[in-house]
């Protein structure tokens, strides 16, 4: 037979095992790590990956593709084709 002492430490452990995973550390990236601003969006670099058109640095060509993706098919709305009420 267990105890007093025994049966007290495994219901202690029992409770305090899971409420560990309970607190929160900090979520700092450090000292070793360098923080850099990020870039404009339309200042990438030019490369095989950029659609026709895209001219690195023009914020103009940047919105016309944005807008043109958007138009020409990656918009689920106009994709979907919306359900006919039953007569």
């Amino acid at each position: 037979m267990m105890s007093r002492s025994t049966i007290a430490m495994l219901m202690a452990t029992a409770v305090a095992v899971p409420l560990a995973g309970c607190g929160e550390r900090a979520q700092t990236a450090g000292q070793a790590s360098t923080k850099k601003a990020d870039g404009k969006a339309w200042e990438s670099v030019q490369s095989a990956h950029v659609a026709d058109g895209y001219k690195s640095g023009d914020k103009a060509a940047w919105e016309a593709q944005l807008k043109a993706r958007t138009e020409s098919g990656q918009n689920e709305y106009t994709r979907t084709v919306a359900a006919k009420p039953k007569q």
